[in-house]
């Protein structure tokens, strides 16, 4: 009987959570034995059960969603260039017994941007929040070759001191303008999920414009829902899910699954 690699995905809620099925996929795809499972950890809890982990031999990785992904930035471990800068891991390998630390968001996202079939460069960004899943992505989009990047957020400071951050990197504001609609709108406010959000001036984009949503649901986010009342072209957070993922199972294992099947086994789920 082959090894079995333990690896799960860590969070406070994480009964939501797709990692396990679309794990379970791409261990099937490549013959690979794991036993991927959720873990509801609290925060005083996360550091503890990290370090408990790893003792087993068995023991490959961990994905990381919220509330912990700062905090295991701080992890005795690797950190990648991009996890540093960002103050965030979602990635935990454990390899010849040395930890290693990443963020595989923003790859994640930017290869699902690749996928749809548009890119970043030259083109007018809004980002809708300034918190941790606005950051996520931020590094990446930055050195995209965007025109110019927008942050957008009910508290100006949050948004200030992200564009301050990240100026030397791109074009980046705070200040929304109506001159010239936006291309790309990313909203990574949780407000999109819970529908509690404010809906952004139509002023500022068209029928054209990209929207897209960080969140995911199997059910169509309110976000999504309002955008599509404005735009041709609307996406959510799945496919960007599904590629980070197999950012980390390529981490884990230096092998690439196929997300077009995994993909459309959750659009499977969703009918």
């Amino acid at each position: 009987m082959s090894k079995v690699f333990k690896l799960g995905v860590v969070g406070d809620p994480i009964e939501h959570s797709l990692s396990p099925f679309i794990h379970s996929r791409f261990s099937r795809q490549t013959n690979i034995n794991i036993e991927y499972l959720p873990f509801k950890i609290k925060h005083e809890d996360f550091l503890s059960f990290v370090k408990d982990f790893f003792k087993d031999n068995a023991a490959k990785g961990l994905n990381i969603t919220l509330p912990h992904k700062k905090e295991a930035s701080g992890l005795d471990g690797i950190i990648s260039k991009e996890a540093q800068y960002i103050n965030a891991v979602n990635t935990i390998v454990k390899d010849d017994k040395k930890i290693f630390l990443y963020s595989t968001d923003g790859d994640g996202f930017l290869d699902d941007v690749k996928h749809k079939g548009f890119s970043m460069v030259d083109k007018r960004v809004l980002i809708i929040g300034a918190g941790a899943a606005a950051e996520s992505i931020l590094y990446k989009v930055a050195y995209s070759n965007a025109k110019n990047i927008t942050i957008h957020n009910r508290t100006t400071e949050k948004a200030e001191k992200l564009s301050r951050k990240y100026s030397q990197i791109a074009d980046i504001g705070t200040s929304l303008s109506i001159e010239n609609e936006y291309d790309i709108v990313i909203n990574s406010s949780s407000a999109g999920l819970t529908g509690k959000f404010n809906p952004i001036n139509e002023l500022i984009t068209s029928k054209d414009t990209i929207f897209y949503d960080l969140n995911y649901s199997l059910a169509e986010t309110p976000f999504c829902k309002w955008a599509k009342e404005n735009s041709n072209n609307v996406f959510d957070g799945i496919g960007m899910l599904v590629n980070q993922a197999a950012h980390s199972y390529n981490m884990w294992f230096g092998i690439f699954p196929n997300i077009d099947a995994v993909l459309e086994d959750i659009e499977a789920m969703r009918e």
